[in-house]
């Protein structure tokens, strides 16, 4: 069985369903993707959780186990421009997949030393990268034990490459001095939900894996969910939304079964289970279960978002758009140490119907035109990071409309305008985040990433409960889409091999799977 049906609960559907055992996924929602959402406005859908995919590889191994090709079900195209950044002082920075591109544009805005810092910045990323992939992104959630383990294999320089004992900020240092690089490079623990002032470098290894290959999904990310859905349900997997899981039962010292909201009791000899480990220590699957649960470990970030179709004018806006805020080390003391929204905020814009190059470059759009030009509009995503506090405070209108409206000032500084099409824009606050995934406050990403014990932070697959096993972002792994999936896999492989040693598993394959909504 298995609780949500998150990235991380549909990849342990389908594989867990593939391998010919009788599943059941039990999602509260009317559909499933978990954080890949979206809205609709007027008659547009717009993608207003991750919006893109990063490690494609990932998606590409658990498609192949289940006999698929990931690109048949999700057609997708690489993006040569990772992103367009702008400073306050009227500097922009492009960043792209080719290094020697960006080091050109990094030559260009900040000088030779700050491009050549640049190279070996990418070099060391991807140092880390070749580290943890084994021992830390395909394994069970490492410990001290069996990190001092890896280290006979890994070498003391291996250990040392992983660079945990210092923060992402302070190693930035020894790439570039320019403060916006500093600030752009940073970024990358936001990822995480974290600060860089406070997050291991690393976390620099996300550089590396965006760099190496960011895709979007054509019809955007749900498509992503979907693929996962349509997988499971032809492996042989029940998918059922709409099924609120009330409790989770416990019988000889082990998880038992469920229990739904409506009464409904339904056995099984495992449970993954696809939410916060938080929302099992509140409760909220029944005290019996909340006792075996993980401790409580400080949140990462939330957001405040808004969807909206609007007509642009002014700033170039490519597919993706960062707005840095003047005081990047305020503006994380604001988040962190006030838990209050900073009022000069980093802002991302993701203008999801235009493509990643200029319109002068291949595969930007016609000279002179420009998405909605017609009059329609064009779909806009923006997010600020916040506090997760959704379960402490929940803004009033006004206050969600006054946030609105600093944003968009803000963003007119920089000569980006907005004109409204009529259709109202959707916000997604802290608090709506709490009620869409309970006890967290609002934590898109799980425990924060700060310290060089955060890894520990997470829990493993298997649970203090046998018979109950963890998978999403909060669990290891960690934070995002691929992330997710991979943590899937991991429940999923514990699943398989906990049920072979008591020999409890029953091959019930059943083939055409239902997916009910």
């Amino acid at each position: 069985m298995v609780i949500g049906g998150g990235v991380g609960g549909l990849t342990s559907a389908a594989l867990l369903a593939s391998s010919g055992l009788d599943v059941v996924l039990l999602e509260r929602a009317p559909r499933v993707g978990g954080k890949i959402r979206e809205a609709v406005l007027g008659d547009r859908r717009v993608d207003v959780g991750p919006t893109v995919l990063t490690m494609r590889w990932v998606f590409d191994e658990i498609f192949a186990s289940l006999g698929l090709r990931f690109g048949d079900h999700v057609p997708l195209r690489r993006a040569e421009t990772l992103a367009r950044h702008a400073w306050p002082d009227g500097s922009t920075l492009d960043l792209f997949a080719d290094v020697e591109r960006t080091a050109d544009a990094i030559g260009a805005l900040a000088g030779a030393r700050e491009a050549d810092g640049y190279r070996r910045f990418c070099r060391y990323a991807r140092e880390i990268f070749d580290v943890v992939e084994a021992p830390f992104l395909r394994a069970e959630r490492p410990t001290l034990k069996t990190i001092l383990s890896t280290a006979g294999n890994l070498g003391l320089g291996g250990m040392r490459k992983i660079d945990g004992h210092r923060t992402l900020h302070r190693a930035l240092g020894d790439f570039f001095t320019d403060a916006r690089l500093l600030q752009l490079f940073g970024r990358y623990a936001t990822y995480c939900g974290s600060s860089p002032y406070l997050a291991p470098a690393t976390l620099s290894v996300i550089a590396h894996v965006e760099r190496e290959g960011l895709w979007l999904p054509e019809g955007g990310m749900s498509r992503v969910a979907e693929a996962l859905a349509a997988a499971a349900a032809r492996a042989g997997a029940t998918l059922r939304c709409g099924a609120h899981v009330a409790a989770i039962e416990e019988g000889r010292g082990r998880a038992t079964g469920v229990v739904l909201e409506g009464g409904e009791r339904i056995e099984a000899d495992a449970i993954v289970l696809n939410a916060d480990p938080a929302a099992l220590r509140a409760g909220l699957f029944g005290e019996r279960a909340a006792r075996k649960a993980p401790g409580s470990e400080p949140r990462s970030l939330s957001a405040v978002t808004w969807a909206l179709v609007a007509e642009v004018s002014g700033f170039p806006l490519l597919r993706h758009n960062v707005f840095f805020s003047r005081d990047y080390e305020a503006e994380f003391r604001a988040l962190f140490d006030r838990a209050e929204l900073p009022r000069d905020a980093t802002v991302y814009v993701c203008a999801e119907d235009r493509g990643d190059a200029p319109a002068h470059e291949p595969g930007g759009p016609e000279a002179g035109a420009r998405p909605g030009a017609e009059g329609g509009g064009e779909r806009l995503f923006f997010i600020l990071n916040a506090p997760a506090t959704g379960d402490k405070h929940t803004p009033s209108s006004t206050e969600i409309h006054e946030w609105e409206q600093r944003v968009f000032q803000q963003l007119q500084r920089f000569g980006l305008s907005l004109k409204s099409t009529g259709v109202s824009p959707v916000a997604t606050t802290p608090a709506d985040f709490e009620r869409m995934f309970p006890a967290t406050g609002g934590a898109l990403y799980g425990p924060v990433s700060h310290g060089w014990n955060s890894t520990f932070a997470r829990p493993a697959s298997r649970s203090k409960l046998p018979g109950l096993y963890f998978a999403g972002g909060s669990a290891h792994p960690g934070a995002g889409v691929p992330m997710a999936a991979l943590s899937g896999q991991l429940a999923a492989r514990s699943v398989m091999e906990d049920l072979a040693s008591t020999s409890r598993s029953r091959a019930a394959g059943t083939p055409g799977g239902t997916w009910t909504r």
